[in-house]
């Protein structure tokens, strides 16, 4: 059986989101939505999706600059779905790197095909390419194989993570020096029902920096921004 794509809409346009959602939900797609670009690291740093439906006009920062961040730091298709319909926006977009540029009001089905093309092309470029370096990521020392599921210390020993530990440190590594938010993180870990006074991320922050971290009660891997979450200091290299 095929896997399932997962597809983040990034647009601040609450209806639009729900509906689209709704409606790639039931052609089979796993869907996250994004009101931002702040959000739209989030959910890349906890999920990589296979395909970015990306507006132009956004709070903060707009859809090309956006395009242009992720096309610099990686290869997932990018598909522009926005109320400009100028040549020039459409030509700049495309140059930009984008995988496609379809304009508001759109038809659903034909969204639906362009998608599914984009998605064929975009699978079958990455399956001709040569396994692609970048998947052992090395910070401080450490070793954390992203798709191996290892963590080996300093000294060369192999470390044990629950699947949420590990969930939690590659989402800080990937993230960079970002600030992951609680959000992302009770997005994350997911699975279970969480209120607003719900310390589970707090607990899950100790139990790893307990297992990374020379002093826990000092650490200097994993810090803490106060209001906001928590980030991964250490410069990451990928190898």
């Amino acid at each position: 059986m095929a896997r399932t794509h997962n597809i983040l809409i990034v647009d601040d346009d609450p209806r639009l989101c729900r509906a689209l959602a709704r409606y790639l939900k039931a052609e089979g797609y796993a869907v996250r939505t994004a009101a931002s670009g702040v959000e739209m690291h989030e959910r890349i740093a906890v999920e990589r999706p296979d395909l970015v439906l990306l507006d132009l006009m956004l709070p903060g920062e707009d859809g090309f600059t956006l395009a242009r961040e992720l096309r610099a730091h990686s290869d997932l298709a990018i598909m522009f779905l926005t109320g400009k319909a100028d040549t020039t926006d459409k030509v700049a977009g495309l140059e930009l790197g984008a995988d496609d540029y379809i304009t508001k009001p759109f038809s659903e089905r034909e969204l639906l095909a362009r998608i599914r093309s984009v998605l064929r092309r975009t699978c079958e470029a990455r399956a001709e390419q040569p396994e692609a370096a970048g998947s052992v990521a090395c910070f401080a020392g450490w070793r954390l194989d992203l798709e191996g599921y290892e963590l080996t210390s300093p000294a060369g020993e192999p470390v044990a993570l629950t699947p949420h530990e590990f969930q939690l440190l590659a989402a800080l590594v990937r993230h960079g020096n970002r600030v992951l938010t609680r959000d992302a993180i009770l997005d994350l870990v997911a699975g279970r029902d969480w209120s607003p006074d719900d310390r589970s991320v707090d607990v899950l922050v100790g139990k790893l920096r307990r297992k990374i971290e020379a002093g826990a009660q000092s650490p200097t891997l994993i810090e803490t921004v106060r209001g906001v979450g928590y980030k991964l200091k250490a410069k990451v290299v990928l190898e």
